[in-house]
């Protein structure tokens, strides 16, 4: 167990909090919708490339990921493949696109020549489901920090530490909006990059910046010994698990391009040029930090081995804060853990954001109050909702308190990819889509994926399952993506068959247009 120094470590976090509520304070703005919600579009590709890797380097990506290659090896690092190349759907297919044909939220976009209510019902829906499963992971790795750092071992006192975790978060939404939100991104972005980047200079330096040495440590401290290396250490067992593995890959990479925070993102630059140079940013920035992952991962488990990673307070999550006070002593794990702490908060901040934005813009906006609710009315249902979905996130993040961080992550995305991808898609390059394929396919594709997830080993039937002392698991997978995602892909698709219907001509003309050039926005 490591000599943690509660003190310094909640200091260093305290003193983070404290100068990011000031910026977000100081940079506020929110007079308008426009501004509460898309930062008035303010940003340029740079910042808000810088915004989006903040926004998606989240708990998994530093302490899941980490953990996973400490313990699994090359199968851990497949988590950082998946979410990388992922972007390149977001660079290729959907970026300058929903930027030019929305305002705000993925809701514009898929109604915009259907019928409006229920589609924005439908997209919010399926937001708001997609945020909460994110934020429930961010908020176990927050208690699985704590309990680390603090040696806090009740469960109680780990809840307490998820509520307070979730209190700042809404505070950052309520007071900045998205502007600030955003700053407060591309801080934790910068901290973080250079923690990692710090961390990685440390631990080859231990090793006499031999990365043979170090590996060749982490095979020996590991009782997979070489397969650590090399694909199957943990989903080659058998047929199944390497089934589940490709499930797990596809929804990784589809995800990406179905996450609403990331796709909101695109809506605060002021033009679909800046909007694909954001994901440049993004990309190249992500790259650079999954390869640090890489290194810091091994380095775990060649420093502290998989025995001891796994017996710590947060389990596999446990991995990076461990390594750092192997490295560095107390001072770089209370930084550790205040990048870690500040990457918990910004990410759920962002998420936050987008599900309250969706309800009260779509929703509220759109279908209750059929388009004629006022700019002020809009801002302040979306700052109620924020605080509801806070309390909601907390009680979920205490129920799977202890999972992997980058496993929770995973199942979100394969709620991405299952409900929103094929309609995104569908609703930008099939003129012929129409309003029933888009409700089959993201209520077909959330349905079938809530319901495959409720019924695998996730939820029951493993000593690692949510509910571990029940069992009616009779879906054998770990990851739905694979029957979920062509499900929801097959939903859209039959159900534009068999919608009938005149299509609108005009608005899939002028959509057309608009998704090209920008033009009408």
């Amino acid at each position: 167990m490591i000599a943690a120094n509660p003190v310094l470590n909640m200091s260093i976090f305290g003193v983070f909090v404290l100068i990011t509520l000031f910026v977000v304070y100081r940079a506020s703005s929110i007079g308008t919708a426009t501004e509460y919600f898309a930062a008035g579009g303010g940003f340029n590709g740079a910042q808000n490339g810088i915004a989006l890797s903040g926004d998606f380097l989240s708990a998994a990506s530093f302490l899941g990921i980490a953990g996973a290659i400490a313990v699994y090896g090359y199968d851990g690092f497949l988590y950082s493949i998946g979410f990388l190349v992922g972007w390149l759907v977001n660079l290729l297919l959907v970026a300058e696109l929903l930027r030019n044909t929305g305002r705000f939220t993925m809701g514009d976009v898929l109604s915009y020549r259907m019928r409006q209510r229920p589609v924005r019902a439908a997209s919010a829906v399926s937001t708001i489901v997609i945020s909460l499963a994110y934020m429930v992971a961010q908020m176990a790795g927050a208690g699985g920090l704590v309990a680390l750092l603090l040696d806090v071992h009740s469960g109680s006192g780990q809840a307490l530490v998820i509520a307070v975790v979730g209190v700042v978060m809404v505070a950052y939404v309520l007071v900045g909006g998205m502007k600030g939100t955003t700053w407060v991104q591309i801080i934790k972005a910068v901290m973080l990059m250079l923690c990692v980047l710090m961390i990685t200079l440390f631990l080859m330096g231990k090793f006499g910046f031999s990365l043979t040495s170090l590996l060749e440590r982490a095979a020996e401290s590991n009782p997979l010994g070489e397969k650590i290396f090399a694909p199957g250490a943990q989903y080659g067992a058998n047929p199944l698990t390497k089934l589940d593995f490709v499930s797990l890959s596809l929804a990784l990479v589809l995800g990406v391009a179905g996450l609403p925070h990331v796709l909101m993102r695109f809506y605060t630059v002021p033009d679909a040029k800046q909007a694909r140079r954001s994901v440049v940013w993004a990309t190249c920035t992500m790259a650079v930090f999954y390869l640090c992952t890489l290194v810091i991962g091994y380095g775990a488990g060649a420093v502290n081995g998989p025995a001891a990673i796994l017996s710590a307070p947060g389990g596999e999550n446990s991995a990076a804060p461990l390594l750092a006070y192997r490295v560095g002593g107390t001072v770089l794990l209370g930084i550790i853990a205040a990048v870690a702490f500040a990457t918990i908060i910004a990410v759920v901040a962002g998420l936050t954001l987008t599900a309250s934005a969706s309800f009260a813009h779509d929703v509220y906006a759109n279908v209750l109050r059929r388009g004629e609710a006022d700019p002020d009315s809009e801002v302040r249902v979306a700052r109620l909702t924020a605080m509801v979905i806070g309390a909601a996130s907390i009680a979920g993040g205490i129920l799977v308190n202890g999972q992997n961080i980058a496993f929770l992550v995973a199942l979100a995305f394969a709620f991405a990819a299952s409900a929103n991808l094929s309609t995104l898609l569908f609703t930008l390059y099939w003129r012929r889509f129409n309003t029933r394929g888009t409700l089959w396919g993201i209520y077909g594709g959330l349905g079938s994926c809530l319901l495959l997830m409720s019924f695998s080993p996730v939820v029951s039937g493993g000593p690692e399952s949510i509910l571990p002392g029940v069992d009616f698991a009779w879906f054998p997978l770990s990851n739905p993506g694979i029957v979920s995602i062509p499900i929801s892909f097959l939903c859209g698709y039959v159900g534009t068959l068999l919608g009938g219907g005149q299509l609108d001509e005009r608005r899939s003309a002028e959509m057309e247009v608009r998704s090209i050039t920008g033009i009408g926005r």
